[in-house]
Formats: C-alpha cells, sequence, structure tokens
C-alpha cells in the first residue's frame, strides 16, 4: 500500500515525527498529528518543496552557487567616570557581518577525481582481503566435515572390532561351560559303568584282569575340550582387552590432534585478522590524507585566515613539544613477574563438613548460604527428599536440618526467641503473691440473659447498647460487691462467636454457665460446657429465668447431667442457683457462690514487678486510634510503661476502666482499656511490659518476620493441595467478600461464620478484612477482586463512597450478625447456575405404523397417560430403553391436526428426523420446568 503513515516515514528519514509535521505544513500538505496517512504523491510534493529549499530545482538539477551571510551582534556597556561621582554607563553595540560563498563545481569534480584512484586502491585491497578470508573460512568447514566423517567412520569401525571381541568371549565362555557340563555328564556315566562292570567281573572272574592297552575314557576326551575351549575363552578375552586399549589409545590421540588443530586455527584466524587490521588501517590512512588535502586546499582558496569563526592552530614553543624529560633517577623501575604462574590456593583433598546453624525457619537462599554452596544444589537435595522448592521458600527447622545432613554437614538447631527471652522475669524477680480478685466469665445460648444477669449485678443496662438485643463483643468489666471485687467477661452466645467463647474460657478462673429455664440446654450451651473442661474452670450454672410460668429446672438439670454437669444435691460438684434477671431473684445466692468458690480457689498473683496480661478485644476508634481491652492477670500496668502485645508495640499513653475513667495504675484481675499501640493486636495476645523501646520494637519487628516467614511457608504448601482441589472440584463458583468491622472479634466471628457457609458449588473466599471503618483501600481492593464490601458496625469514608459510585461496588452494613448471614447466602444462592428437571405430562403407545407417500412414517398411539402436546420434546422408548430424542414433526387426529390429545384417546403420531418407529414402542412427552436452586 503507498498510503503510509507521518511517523512512521519519520523514522525512515530519520528525523521526529513533529519536524515532519512541520514540513509537510510548510509545503502546502495539511497534517494535524503523526498518525496521519499521506499518499505518494503529497510524499513528492514534499521532496519538490525540500529540493527547491536547498537549492535544487524541479527537476533535479543545480541551480547557480548561493552564497551565505553570517550577521553577528554583541552589546556591552562602558562606565565613564568613577562610581563615587555618579559615572554615566554607555552601551555600545557591535556589529560584525561574513559572506561566504559555495565553492565552484568544477572544484569539486577536480577534487573528487583526485582522490577517487587513491580510494579505488584502497577499496581493491580490502576486497581482496574480504575475498582471502571467505576462501579461507570456506576451505576450513570443508576440512572441518571431512575430518568429522572420517573420526565417526573410524570410531564406527572401533566399536564394531570391540563389539565383536566381546561376542568371541561371550561365545567362548558359552563353549566352556558347556564343555564343563559335557565333563560332568561323562564322570558320572563313567562312574556308574566302572561299578558295574566291576560287580560283573567278580562275579565272573574273581581275579583281576589286567589290560594293556590305554585307551581315553569320555571323561578324558570332555577334559580335554574343556581346556580347548578355556584357551579359548582366554584369548578372546585378552583380544578383547587389547581392542579396548587401542580403542581408548585411538581416542586420545584424536583428541590431543584435536587439540593441536584447534590451536592451528586460532593462530590463522590471528593471522588473518590483523592483515584484515593493517589493511583497515591503510585505508583509513589514505582517507585522513585526502581529507588534509581538501582543507587545506579549501583554507587556501577563499575566506579570510583571520576569521574569528575558524578554528584556530595551536603554537606550541620550539623545543617544547615531544614527550616530558625523564626524573633523574633512571628510567621506570620494570616489575619482576615470577616465572611460576601457579597460584597459592590447593584444592582440599577432603570435603569440607561445616556446622551449620538452623533456625526455627530459614529460606533455601539462606540455607545455601550458611552451607556455602550453590542453591541449586539444595533445590536438587529437596527434590531427592520429595519436596518441589524455589530459591525463596521458607522451610522449617526439621526439613532444613534433613537437607543440611543429606548434604553431608551437622546441623545445629537454635532458637529464634532469645529476643524475647528478654521479657520473661523469673519467679524471684517477682514481687509476693497477694490474693486477686476472681476473673469469671459468663458463657452460654444466644437470648438466654447472659448480659442482662451482668446488668442486673452492675446496675446498668447494657443490654440496650446491643445491636438487636444480642452481645457481639467480649464485655468486661469490674464489679464491687459486698463480699469484694468480681471481674466479669461477658461472651457472646451466638454460633458464630466461638473463638471468643474460647477465649474467654482461657482467662478465666471460674465460668457461670447461664441456662434458661424455659428454654433448657441449647448448641451453644453445650459449647460452652466444652470450654470450660477445655480450660479447666470451675463451673456455677445459673438457672435464668425462673420467674417464668413455664419455667423448669429439673429438665435443665437432667439436660445437663447428660453433659457430665452433675449438681451439688445429686453428688456432684457443680452449684446451681436459679436466678432472674428481670426481678433480682437469686441474685445474692449467685454472689456468694462466686465468693465461697474463690477463696476455695486461694486465687494469688503478684501485684509487684512487670505487668502481664491477655487482649480480650481490640477495635480501630476514629478519633483515637487503637483501642486494646487487656486484662491484667499479674504484676501492675502504670502509665507510660512500655509493652509488647503480640506483633504490635507501644508506650501506654492512657488507660480507662469500663466507665470511662482515667486510670494510672492496673493491678490482677483488672480490664483496661489502652492507647498508645503501633496497631491493632488480635484478641488473646499475650500483653508483656518491656524494659525499653528498643527491646520492644525488635521483639515486635521479630514477630512480624516471623508471622510472615510462616504464612508464606503456608502458602507455598498450600499451592499443590490447591491446585488438586481446583482440578477436583471443577468450574465451582466463588464470592469474594471485604470484611470491615469495629473490633477485632467481631471481624474473626464474621470471616468465620461465612466461610462456614462454602459449599460444593459455590464457595466464600474472603479476600480482604481489617478493623475500621471502609477506606479507599478497601473500596479499590474490592473493585480489583469483584467482591462484596461488608461493614459490620463501620461505615465508609468519603474517598471511599467516591471510589464505590464510580465502580458500582456493592456495599452491604449490618449490625445484627443473622442479617449479615441471610444476605450472603441468598447472594450465594443467586450465583447457581439454574435448575431444571424433566416432568413427564403424557405417554402414548405405539400400536401400528403407517406409511404415508406424503407424509413419511406415522404412528398410530394410543394416550396410555397424561396428555401429548405438539411442541413439547419427545422421547421414543424402546423396551423401557431411551433410543430417540426430538421433538414432534405432526400430531393428528383423524384428518386434523390438534395441539394436544388427551388419554385415552387415539392419534397419529409423526417423529421428527426419526423413521424407525416400530408397533410396541412408547412415546414420551415432557416438558422442561426451572427449579430454584438451593445450597
Amino acid at each position: 500500500m503507498s498510503d503510509m503513515r507521518v511517523k512512521d516515514l519519520a523514522g525512515t528519514v530519520g528525523i521526529t515525527a513533529e519536524r515532519l509535521v512541520e514540513q509537510l505544513n510548510e509545503a502546502g500538505i495539511n497534517v494535524s498529528k503523526p498518525d496521519d496517512f499521506i499518499t505518494e504523491d503529497q510524499k513528492q510534493t514534499l521532496l519538490q518543496f525540500l529540493q527547491q529549499r536547498h537549492g535544487k530545482s524541479g527537476d533535479g538539477e543545480t541551480t547557480t552557487p548561493k552564497k551565505i551571510t553570517l550577521k553577528r551582534k554583541s552589546v556591552s556597556e562602558i562606565k565613564l567616570g568613577g562610581a563615587a561621582r555618579g559615572g554615566k554607563s554607555v552601551s555600545v553595540e557591535v556589529r560584525k557581518k561574513r559572506t561566504y560563498v559555495k565553492r565552484d563545481e568544477v572544484e569539486d569534480t577536480a577534487n573528487n577525481a583526485e582522490q577517487t584512484p587513491q580510494l579505488s586502491v584502497a577499496e581493491q585491497q580490502a576486497a581482496e582481503v574480504a575475498r582471502l578470508e571467505a576462501l579461507r573460512l570456506e576451505e576450513a568447514k570443508r576440512r572441518q566435515q571431512e575430518d568429522e566423517a572420517r573420526r565417526l567412520r573410524e570410531s564406527e569401525e572401533e566399536a564394531a572390532a570391540v563389539a565383536a571381541a566381546i561376542e568371541a568371549e561371550n561365545k567362548a565362555s558359552e563353549e566352556a561351560k558347556l564343555a564343563a557340563e559335557e565333563e560332568r555328564k561323562a564322570l558320572e556315566e563313567e562312574a556308574k559303568s566302572k561299578k558295574a562292570e566291576k560287580a560283573i567281573e567278580e562275579k565272573v572272574n574273581p581275579k583281576p584282569k589286567q589290560t594293556t592297552e590305554k585307551t581315553l575314557s569320555a571323561s578324558q576326551l570332555a577334559h580335554k575340550k574343556l581346556e580347548e575351549a578355556d584357551a579359548k575363552r582366554r584369548a578372546a578375552n585378552l583380544a578383547r582387552i587389547e581392542a579396548e586399549k587401542a580403542l581408548e589409545a585411538k581416542k586420545k590421540a584424536r583428541e590431543e590432534e584435536e587439540a593441536l588443530e584447534k590451536e592451528k586455527e586460532k593462530a590463522r584466524a590471528a593471522a588473518a585478522e590483523a592483515q584484515a587490521k593493517e589493511q583497515k588501517a591503510g585505508v583509513r590512512k589514505t582517507k585522513d590524507a585526502e581529507a588534509k588535502h581538501n582543507r587545506d586546499k579549501s583554507g587556501r582558496k577563499g575566506g579570510r585566515n583571520d576569521d574569528d569563526f575558524e578554528r584556530k592552530e595551536l603554537h606550541v614553543t620550539e623545543g617544547k613539544g615531544g614527550r616530558r624529560k625523564k626524573k633523574k633517577g633512571g628510567g621506570a623501575s620494570k616489575v619482576s613477574v615470577s616465572k611460576d604462574q601457579e597460584h597459592g590456593f590447593s584444592k582440599p583433598t577432603a570435603p569440607v563438613v561445616r556446622e551449620v546453624n538452623v533456625p526455627e525457619t530459614i529460606s533455601v537462599s539462606d540455607l545455601a548460604l550458611r552451607m556455602s554452596v550453590k542453591a541449586a544444589e539444595v533445590i536438587k537435595t529437596l527434590m531427592g527428599l520429595g519436596t518441589m522448592a524455589t530459591i525463596n521458600q521458607v522451610l522449617d527447622q526439621d526439613t532444613a536440618i534433613i537437607v543440611v545432613e543429606e548434604m553431608g554437614h551437622i546441623a545445629k538447631p537454635i532458637l529464634e526467641n532469645e529476643v524475647e527471652q528478654a521479657l520473661q522475669v523469673s519467679d524471684e524477680n517477682q514481687g509476693e503473691a497477694v490474693p486477686r480478685a476472681p476473673v469469671v466469665t459468663v458463657m452460654g445460648h444466644v437470648d438466654h440473659g447472659k448480659t442482662s444477669l451482668l446488668d442486673y449485678i452492675r446496675r446498668t443496662k447494657v443490654t440496650s447498647g446491643e445491636a438487636g438485643g444480642i452481645t457481639q463483643h467480649i464485655g468486661a468489666y469490674k464489679v464491687e460487691t459486698s463480699r469484694g471485687q468480681i471481674a466479669f467477661l461477658d461472651t457472646p452466645g451466638h454460633a458464630a462467636f466461638t473463638e471468643m467463647r474460647s477465649r474467654g474460657a482461657k482467662v478465666t478462673d471460674i465460668v457461670i454457665l447461664v441456662v434458661a429455664a424455659d428454654d433448657g440446654v441449647m448448641p451453644q450451651t453445650i459449647e460452652a460446657i466444652q470450654h470450660a473442661k477445655a480450660a479447666e474452670s470451675m463451673i456455677i450454672v445459673a438457672v435464668n429465668k425462673i420467674d417464668k410460668q413455664d419455667a423448669n429446672p429439673e429438665r435443665v438439670k437432667q439436660e445437663l447431667a447428660n453433659h457430665e454437669v452433675i449438681p451439688e444435691d445429686w453428688g456432684g460438684d457443680v452449684q446451681f442457683i436459679p436466678v432472674s434477671a428481670l426481678t433480682g431473684q437469686g441474685i445474692e445466692d449467685l454472689l456468694e457462690a462466686i465468693s465461697i468458690q474463690a477463696e476455695v480457689m486461694e486465687l494469688k498473683a503478684p501485684e509487684e514487678g512487670p505487668a502481664h496480661g491477655t487482649v480480650i478485644e481490640a477495635r480501630l476508634d476514629k478519633g483515637r486510634g487503637t483501642v486494646v481491652t487487656v486484662l491484667v492477670q499479674q504484676g501492675t500496668l502504670n502509665k507510660g510503661d512500655i509493652v509488647v502485645v503480640g506483633q504490635e508495640y507501644g508506650r501506654v499513653r492512657a488507660m480507662f476502666n469500663e466507665t470511662g475513667e482515667q486510670l494510672n495504675h492496673a493491678g490482677p484481675s483488672t480490664p483496661v482499656e489502652l492507647l498508645g499501640l503501633s496497631g491493632t493486636p488480635a484478641a488473646g495476645d499475650e500483653l508483656q511490659a518491656a524494659p525499653d523501646d528498643r527491646t520492644a520494637r525488635e521483639i515486635a519487628n521479630f514477630r512480624q518476620t516471623k508471622a510472615r516467614e510462616q504464612k508464606m511457608a503456608q502458602q507455598q504448601a498450600a499451592k499443590l493441595d490447591e491446585m488438586f482441589n481446583k482440578m477436583e472440584e471443577g468450574d465451582v463458583k466463588t464470592l469474594n467478600v471485604v470484611i470491615k468491622g469495629d473490633v477485632h472479634g467481631s471481624v474473626e466471628a464474621v470471616s468465620q461464620g461465612l466461610q462456614k457457609l462454602s459449599t460444593d458449588m459455590v464457595k466464600v473466599r474472603v479476600v480482604g478484612s481489617g478493623v475500621g471503618g471502609i477506606n479507599e483501600t478497601d473500596a479499590q481492593l474490592a473493585a480489583a477482586s469483584d467482591a462484596i464490601l461488608i461493614g459490620f458496625n463501620v461505615r465508609a469514608d468519603n474517598a471511599a463512597r467516591k471510589v464505590i459510585a464510580e465502580k458500582g461496588l456493592d456495599v452491604q452494613y449490618f449490625s445484627i450478625i443473622y442479617d449479615l448471614l441471610d444476605v450472603v447466602t441468598k447472594a450465594m444462592t443467586g450465583m447457581l447456575e439454574p435448575v431444571y428437571r424433566d416432568e413427564i405430562i403424557g405417554l402414548a403407545r405405539v400400536d401400528d405404523v403407517f406409511r404415508s407417500p406424503k407424509f413419511g412414517d406415522i404412528a398410530g398411539c394410543l394416550v396410555v397417560e397424561g396428555t401429548v402436546k405438539r411442541n413439547n420434546p419427545i422421547r421414543v422408548l424402546r423396551d423401557n430403553v431411551v433410543v430417540y430424542e426430538g421433538e414432534l414433526e405432526s400430531l393428528r387426529r383423524f384428518k386434523d391436526d390438534v395441539n394436544e390429545v388427551n388419554a385415552g384417546t387415539e392419534c397419529g403420531i409423526g417423529v421428527k428426523n426419526y423413521k424407525d418407529v416400530k408397533p410396541g414402542d412408547q412415546i414420551e412427552v415432557y416438558e422442561r420446568v426451572l427449579m430454584k436452586p438451593t445450597l
């Protein structure tokens, strides 16, 4: 195609596309951008325009010589008079003009004629060198091919000779074996015959018979044959050894000959390269001389020698040029080089065995570096052990030890938590243990009155602040009673908050199991019993809602006894206290039971020393930052202390109790809220006081690195399993969600609840989760992964709302976990493929088949069941086996076309594209019914 883009033409010409657009516009061709197309005529127009601009006519002939004029202007200032007397300044302008005339065409022709012979000679020499080099390369290639063919032929002949020698040796060995077998058989036969002859001779002639003739027996003949065969075998063996030695000698001689030939080839190539360089240097000298001659001639012809625009020659004083004088101390010192070129390093005769420190986790590259081997060797060893690994994959300590020992080194396991051991304070450094308040966790099924019971004890109404009237956080309170202080932990009862109940049971001393008297034992009640027994905590059963008419405490006792919770009045060790959170009935008895149980347990903890505690809950507050609820278990936590909490650290900037009052100190069994941590820790992490900020930072960074490495190792290990699972599952729908919540425990519970909704058809995948409001990063993540944004007691900020509106994301806000699970279940159901079910609506029996030249084969049928409809799909059954699936071509009742025929009626049926209908067949009519998909 003659048309081309402007930018393509610019690349061919060698100028920028913008410059070419300007030239086209100056030539009268309208072009706006480099992507426009131009025709062949437009290119010719541009060429003529440029020729005219550069001094050529339209037919290509050069016009008359032209001249060029250069103008130069400079401005300067001159001060008149002294500066103290206010002198004047005068501007001086200097203008210069130089005119240069283009050289005549005749002179250019003469110059070209002068340099042509010199250049032609040099070019001829270069061409001759190139031709000789090509001939040399062709000759070398031919010799190489001949040598390779000869070597191949000789190697085949030598291999054939060795194979023949081996075959001869094998044949001789077989003959020797056969001769040995014949000798053995001959000896056995000879022994038997001698024995028989001796017995006969003793019976016939008692005197021994003297034999004078000496004949060879069969065994002697066989032995002689064996010796001959053995001699042949030894000769064949020697021949094979000689052939192999000759083959080895020829191989060695051939390798030496090839090495010598390579050295000769290198020498010839070096000589040819040197000759080519000399020829090129000669051509370059000729061109330089010609160029110098032309410059001298043009300088003599026109122009002034004192032109300011020309480069002047650098003059050097006579006698000062050349090399510098040598220093008076003689010439340059010579460096003596030893003739012995051997280096001082000697290869070790035995493998080096190293002692390798193996931490709890280590990457493949680091392990290879510690053993001073290449990473490929470690990967090869791992593959031999059945593990596919990459250079950056993290190995656990056991695997790394096996690899180190497999490679011949000594593994030395080390612990990486040496930094953390600085926080471990010995018992001697702790203060004296003093009695502390019991930590009581209230557990039970949802809506059994746990929070209401605690409300009555605290004289507050916490339930009114809960969404839906159910607890979805862990509440930590310290209550003053008439019998002393008690720390209460209120845990959620919903099925999704299993982890929260588990953490509550681990930090508690006494578990109050709340069971509604009118509802009995429920699934979360059983789960609470299991958590309490796993934590080895004492259980006190509070039978709540005793004031209701349908309350049945005996039923509660019977059901709990089935789970090994035996009341005291039944001979067990568990106290059952009937209470009513609404009227206050039995509350005093419950508090008394708690106090008595605490006195029996003799709960003590050191009050002096560094603080230790457990994170109950953590959330991200927009105004205050990270807010962490901590239960101090031993020591005293002071305002300003530096603490390490899981993978986070920081200084305690402020502490608050459950009522929002600021605290400066918090002793054992005290729940407090902390401000000042670097991030949001996970619920259940341990709080430890650090001696200084540097130690706390090092420990937190170490834990973060360790967690990241372990996560990477788990991901690497799960990749292969995930691939196989995908292969087994096939096309499985996936619902991606991004979860943000107000506290860490709620986010964890929602994530686990959604993942439990996964089925074989639809899986829920939590793409991201976190504590705090929905920000722009969360919205971008949801857009990139096509996920649903879920906010649990949080909302999106302005930047996130803008992204949500632009991307059209699906955002759902919830405050009750029931509604959240229901909405996600509906979304999962909507992702299922539609399900169709075949419903049989009619069955017709074929009694006879009529062949019509107009309509083809028509089956005379009797409708046995249901209704036969013309527009529905059908199946042809023969002996209750489907032989055809299709549709009806015609349905007639007598001579009339009908749309349907009811049961007990005869009709004529024509099956479309099927001519093998036989009497006795059945025609089944069905319709596809859309079923509502379910998980």
